[in-house]
């Protein structure tokens, strides 16, 4: 069985940090393509960073050069380290697995920037 508990979100001042982390379990860990997405109020849930089949995890064009997309295999851990957070970067953030052709989603987490 699939598990994902995400931790990490919060409120945080433009300009800051935070890091998520998305435990998984059940899953193929390190070949089992894996990602944050996120959901803005009134918006379609969107990607932000992913581990696909491709050597080099992608990222959404709007978080390049400020997220960071990391997994730890010992602990079975993916991260994202979010740097320079802008008040367009709040949303709920989700961790997603994509595992025997079904997309598995963790509960979510609250990240919210003020300006």
């Amino acid at each position: 069985q699939v598990q994902l508990v995400e931790s990490g979100g919060g409120l945080v001042q433009a300009g800051g940090s935070l890091r998520l982390s998305c435990v998984a379990s059940g899953i193929i860990w390190g070949i089992t393509p894996m990602g944050w997405y996120r959901q803005a109020p009134g918006k379609q849930r969107d990607l932000v960073a992913a581990f696909t089949y491709a050597e080099a995890p992608t990222y959404a064009d709007s978080v390049k050069g400020r997220f960071t997309i990391s997994r730890e295999n010992a602990q079975k851990t993916m991260y994202l380290q979010m740097n320079n957070l802008k008040p367009e970067d709040t949303a709920v953030y989700y961790c997603n697995v994509f595992h025997r052709a079904r997309d598995y989603w963790g509960q979510g987490t609250q990240v919210t920037v003020s300006s």
